[in-house]
């Protein structure tokens, strides 16, 4: 069963933080549903071309390239940290996960906002 607390958030935050000072990005750190980590990103040099929506965090590859797609692949990575496991099979109906992962590139009520780099 997927669950995810404060005091987990609290020690995969520094890795997150990291990540986000790296590429010189500016987000938020959550906690959705106790089921959930999620970072919303506010602000940052990179463009993602859209100014909010959530990333699919199992294809990056897919739909970002270059600085992108390594920013997100290091972000993920640092969000699931060393605990995070996937059993699931969902040929037969099993899912077990530790927690799910959420990466929102902006907000509905607040757009994600490309800046110059400092």
């Amino acid at each position: 069963m997927a669950y995810i607390g404060q005091k987990e958030k609290k020690e995969l935050a520094p890795a997150i933080k990291a990540v986000l000072k790296k590429y010189g990005m500016k987000g938020t750190i959550g906690i959705d549903n106790h089921r959930g980590l999620k970072v919303n990103l506010k602000e940052g040099v990179i463009d993602f071309g859209e100014t909010h929506h959530q990333v699919n965090t199992y294809h990056i590859e897919k739909f970002y390239k270059g600085v992108a797609a390594n920013f997100l692949n290091e972000l993920v990575a640092a969000m699931k940290g060393t605990k995070w496991y996937n059993n699931t099979d969902a040929q037969i109906d099993y899912f077990d996960i530790a927690y799910y992962v959420y990466v929102n590139i902006g907000q509905w009520d607040k757009e994600y906002k490309v800046v110059e780099a400092a």
